[in-house]
């Protein structure tokens, strides 16, 4: 049976990877493809996989993009990202969409009932409850992408209800692993941007840097499987070769394990219930040797002690920590803020801010706008530098 399948942001790391599957796939059939402002990346794929209709995030890219391509629609801006998602006729949305950008296409693919691969993990972490509800209402399928939770969908998917007892995300540690945090003071951009073992966009790389990423995913774990903060556990596990675990009442752990390659969980979530063939070499544990697992260091990192704080506080004090961090990685991207910046900020603006609960998504709108205006704030004053 073919399945209908809208990428959003197919030119990213994820999206790309995600053509690469619906290349070999004769079951996935592409209905369109949209990016933040690569245009000419963008009509390239709509040219090679057929699509008619497109959107760019951004207005100047969509300008561009509409006088170079005229075989199709090119829709713009945010509006335009949900145009597409309803209008695409699509089964299936893989919303590979970089930060908070991704909760609107999020909400208008579940309110239509269309299932959805959801690599944007900032989805769940801003829209939490709502977002869960959403899906519940309308029967629409909520399939995370992220190798972490695709492992964990699947462990968990074979037991009852009350079987597992805690939920074990795996973090790679980054860059810095073993640091402390005297010693993460001066670190460049450069030395964060280089990943042990996952090539990724620069913002998640940052934040699998900070660990705030891991500090992210265990706010997306609570809300994807219902599961309390204090059942939800990190260790740290440099070669990325478990990708989750979890332990059950009786004592058994189960885990999830393959060399770190994102079209596993991508091939998964697009054909969920199915599997189908990934080429890649099978798991040789005699050749690796040895795995190995530490607990995070959470003085060096104290992005994970901040996730977990907002997560346990809730309403809009996930959506703040969100808005902060996207705000405090960009200025340290552009070398306004120092590494520890990072922490410094998130931590700040949650102080400054009240947190509120979440009635409609309205009041998350009105949080990120707030938090990344005092994030900014912060960063201009050089209050945390």
């Amino acid at each position: 049976m073919s399945r209908r399948l809208l990428i959003l942001g197919s030119t990213g790391s994820i999206g790309t990877q995600a053509l690469d599957i619906v290349q070999r796939s004769d079951e996935l059939e592409l209905v369109g493809l949209s990016a933040e402002r690569s245009w000419e990346q963008l009509i390239g794929q709509a040219r090679e996989f057929g699509v008619d209709r497109i959107a760019l995030a951004d207005a100047d890219a969509g300008a561009r993009a509409a006088e170079a391509w005229t075989d199709g629609e090119v829709l713009v801006g945010a509006e335009g990202l949900v145009r597409l998602v309803l209008e695409s006729g699509a089964d299936l949305v893989l919303n590979g969409l970089v930060g908070s950008a991704g909760l609107g296409p999020t909400v208008a693919a579940l309110g239509e009932g269309i299932d959805l691969a959801l690599a944007n993990k900032e989805s769940l972490v801003v829209g939490g409850e709502l977002v869960t509800q959403l899906a519940e209402a309308t029967g629409a399928q909520l399939i995370p992408v992220d190798s972490e939770h695709s492992a964990l969908h699947q462990l968990i998917s074979g037991e009852r209800p009350g079987a597992v007892d805690k939920l074990v995300l795996t973090a790679s540690g980054g860059p810095f692993r073993g640091r402390t945090r005297a010693e993460l003071e001066g670190v460049t951009v450069d030395e964060a941007l280089k990943h042990p073992t996952w090539a990724m966009g620069g913002k998640i790389t940052i934040d699998s840097a900070t660990l705030m990423n891991k500090g992210l995913e265990i706010i997306e774990a609570h809300h994807l499987f219902g599961t309390p903060y204090d059942q939800i556990d990190v260790v740290v596990h440099p070669q990325s070769i478990v990708h989750s675990l979890v332990l059950l009442c009786d004592g058994a752990a189960l885990a999830h394990l393959g060399y770190p390659d994102m079209r596993v969980p991508i091939s998964y979530a697009l054909h969920h219930p199915e599997r189908v063939d990934v080429p890649l070499r099978p798991l040789d544990l005699a050749e690796l040797g040895s795995l190995t697992f530490e607990p995070p260091d959470r003085d060096a990192f104290p992005c994970l002690r901040l996730a977990y704080e907002a997560g346990r506080a809730g309403g809009t004090a996930p959506c703040i920590l969100n808005a902060a961090n996207e705000v405090a990685v960009h200025a340290f991207l552009q070398g306004r803020l120092s590494f520890l910046g990072i922490p410094a900020v998130v931590e700040d603006t949650l102080a400054r801010l009240d947190t509120q609960p979440v009635r409609a998504f309205e009041s998350l709108y009105d949080a990120d706008r707030e938090a990344r205006a005092v994030a900014a704030e912060l960063i201009s004053d050089g209050v945390t530098a």
